[in-house]
Parts: structure tokens; C-alpha cells; sequence
């Protein structure tokens, strides 16, 4: 993450975190040192809410940006990238 500010500096100097937060991105605000909230850009934060009932819109998006059937992967490029194992045994 780009910024961090204390709320109290934030309040402060609040024309200056929005500023980059639009400009540079997200600005952490910390209470006592620890990370509590998240200032960014109103374009971020559009383009990371997921309307109702879209769960998976952010996937619609990404194909809306990327041509995914011209991409010049082919179905047996995928082979072996995923651990054929079946992990580790749990008890129950």
C-alpha cells in the first residue's frame, strides 16, 4: 500500500490524503499503529464494488478487459500445473 496516515494526521491534512489517494492510490489510516480503514479513489472503489446479486461480476469484467478465447493458451498448456495430490489427511 502507497500512504500510510495516523486518523489524527488524516483529519489534519485530509485535502492532501484524498488528493493521493485519487492521484496515487490507496491510503492507509492507522488507530495506535494499527491499519483500521482504507481511503482510495472513488473509480477504485466503483471498480471494486460487486452490484447484488453478482457475485462473480468482477469475473464478467475481466472478460469484458481480456480476450481470453484469443490468448494463445491451449487446454494442454494447463497440464501439470496443478499438485495431482489430495493434500493432507485431516482428522475428524
Amino acid at each position: 500500500m502507497g500512504r500510510e496516515y495516523s486518523i489524527a494526521e488524516a483529519r489534519n491534512h485530509l485535502s492532501q490524503v484524498v488528493r493521493l489517494a485519487e492521484h496515487e492510490g490507496a491510503v492507509e489510516l492507522t488507530r495506535r499503529g494499527k491499519p483500521v480503514a482504507v481511503v482510495v479513489s472513488r473509480d477504485e472503489f466503483l471498480r471494486l464494488q460487486t452490484p447484488a446479486g453478482e457475485p462473480f461480476g468482477f469475473l464478467d469484467r475481466f472478460r469484458d478487459e481480456h480476450d481470453v478465447d484469443h490468448c494463445g493458451l491451449e487446454p494442454d498448456d494447463m497440464a501439470g500445473l496443478r499438485d495431482p495430490h489430495p493434500g493432507r489427511t485431516v482428522a475428524l
